[in-house]
């Protein structure tokens, strides 16, 4: 996040640093939170291109910490507004009440101890090319998410007693020894660094898309849940046909918190349904069709598997639609009454510029500055 002049009267900018966030991403994922109730049920999460955390922070305190957020602080918000219209602390409801509230606090103190409970078997890890600055219960890992050793990798730093990397002999191995080790959501926001060339920035982008997607396969538990950004453009469609052979529900989200002026948007993919005899593996990532030595008898992959539930048809050469296309529907998240992205909101006449939550451990331009520093001295 800089200091430009833009960047100060953006509201969620400022809000990110004065309540405590990395960057003002962790808005985007509260604001999905409120729409899809992602953090419902929810115990063992993989945050894909995490740096520099904001996301893995929005999860550290929200499972680990128990701090209300999304849809959780829009439904205590909710249920005070309900009790005030509903004067529940009227007098001639006082002795009606009082009898009643010591089984309700033996009912919350019960409700408190199971979550926290839950929060003690809550596992996340945070994977990223990038150095993370190091979060309360978050397991970092430096790694390339396409490569197929990352997976191995994952399922250690999710069971570090009951997996060990050195008894996966290949891929295979790994990819049957994951399936003790599901996880039920993956998350994913990274993004290229854009050159300014919309079809070779969305083309990019799509690309690290399926290398998220590659390894949500080998995690995700039946039922499990996606989360991705995308930078839509004319071909999107397809992207979201590929995905509803997956995830029983697929729907495109922009946030009220993402600039309406940019394309990003993300991808929210609910309930993981596997095609039968579907084997995910990143020696074989999705698609780039089968290889020519491949085994016969091995389980397909996307490219082998014909689908005709949702008139789109896979083979060799890529999808083909058969008369229609298959659009996913456009939701926008966050209430009305939140702050607009894309205004610029006058400054208090006491503002002061505050410095970032974590600045970046090792950003592309150290060692820019560094140089520039050196010839100063000089």
């Amino acid at each position: 996040m800089g200091k430009s002049s833009k960047d100060k009267r953006d509201a969620y900018y400022r809000l990110a640093k004065e309540q405590g966030w990395r960057a003002r991403s962790a808005f985007k994922l509260l604001q999905l939170d409120e729409e899809f109730d992602l953090f419902a049920n929810v115990s063992r999460v993989v945050d894909l291109c995490a740096a520099p955390g904001s996301w893995s922070q929005v999860l550290s305190r929200v499972l680990i910490r128990g701090e209300r957020f999304g849809r959780a602080a829009w439904q205590d918000r909710e249920a005070r507004l309900r009790q005030q219209m509903l004067g529940i602390v009227a007098g001639g409801q006082d002795a009606a009440t009082s009898g009643a509230a010591e089984p309700r606090r033996q009912h919350d103190d019960e409700v408190e101890q199971q979550q926290q409970q839950a929060r003690a078997d809550v596992k996340i890890v945070a994977i990223d090319l990038q150095p993370i600055s190091p979060l309360a219960g978050i397991t970092t890992l430096r790694a390339d998410i396409t490569h197929p050793a990352t997976v191995p990798l994952l399922l250690s730093a999710l069971d570090p007693g009951g997996y060990n990397t050195a008894d996966a002999a290949d891929q295979d191995e790994a990819s049957s020894s994951s399936s003790r080790h599901r996880v039920d959501l993956v998350l994913s926001d990274g993004a290229p660094d854009v050159t300014g060339l919309h079809d070779l920035d969305i083309y990019i982008q799509s690309q690290l898309l399926f290398a998220a997607l590659n390894l949500a396969l080998c995690v995700l538990k039946p039922g499990g849940k996606f989360v991705a950004k995308i930078f839509r453009g004319r071909n999107v469609d397809v992207l979201y046909a590929q995905l509803s052979i997956f995830f029983e529900r697929v729907v495109v989200a922009k946030p009220r918190s993402s600039r309406a002026s940019s394309v990003e948007a993300f991808i929210v993919c609910l309930n993981f349904r596997p095609p039968a005899g579907f084997r995910a593996s990143l020696e074989e990532p999705l698609g780039v069709g089968r290889r020519p030595n491949a085994d016969p008898g091995h389980a397909p992959g996307i490219s082998e598997i014909e689908v005709y539930d949702e008139t789109l048809e896979e083979n060799d050469v890529g999808t083909r639609a058969k008369s229609t296309r298959w659009i996913a529907p456009f939701i926008a998240c966050g209430d009305l009454s939140a702050f607009d992205s894309d205004a610029s909101y006058q400054l208090p006449k006491d503002y002061v510029s505050l410095d970032p939550v974590q600045p970046p451990i090792a950003p592309p331009y150290k060692r820019a500055v560094e140089m520039r520093a050196a010839q100063s001295r000089r």
